[in-house]
């Protein structure tokens, strides 16, 4: 039987209009693939906390969770990673940094097993990339974002599963 699990991300970009990626290089069959900073959400903490939270812990930035605003994002849907089996729902929020030098030392094992590099991508070059980034559907949302148009409501992404 599957669980449910939720996840809290962030589409952090610097001044340069660059967004934050990791490379995963998966495991147990799952494909390697870049990805925002985010995790797991913890029972009964609220998005905005977990999303700072995750942040903190893969890049070492400190960020209030009132900071972050509103999600601006989500996907989700089935998905079996090997490690889990069910159904997934990853809320994703914005905030911009003037610059930032990703400090990976609060990084969990898995991470560290798993995360190869990151790198600070220009949204043309997530236009042209032949890479499997997640979430899908990425460039518009984050076109608008760099360009100072937030949604009015979460934009629904494609599940990439």
């Amino acid at each position: 039987m599957g669980r449910r699990r939720r996840s809290a991300r962030v589409l952090l970009v610097d001044d340069r209009d660059r967004l934050l990626l990791f490379r995963s290089e998966g495991e147990n069959g799952a494909p390697t693939l870049w990805m925002t900073p985010g995790g797991g959400v913890r029972r009964l903490e609220p998005l905005p906390r977990a999303a700072a939270r995750e942040l903190w812990e893969e890049t070492g930035l400190r960020v209030a969770p009132a900071a972050l605003g509103e999600r601006v994002a989500w996907t989700g849907g089935h998905a079996d990673l090997g490690w889990l089996d069910g159904e997934f729902e990853d809320s994703f929020f914005f905030h911009r940094v003037a610059e930032h030098t990703v400090d990976a030392s609060h990084w969990e094992a898995h991470e560290a097993r798993t995360i190869s590099e990151h790198r600070w991508w220009s949204v043309a070059e997530l236009a042209a990339t032949e890479e499997f980034v997640v979430p899908l559907g990425l460039v518009p949302l984050l076109t608008d974002l760099v360009a100072g148009r937030r949604p009015a409501a979460p934009v629904r992404l494609p599940w990439h599963h």
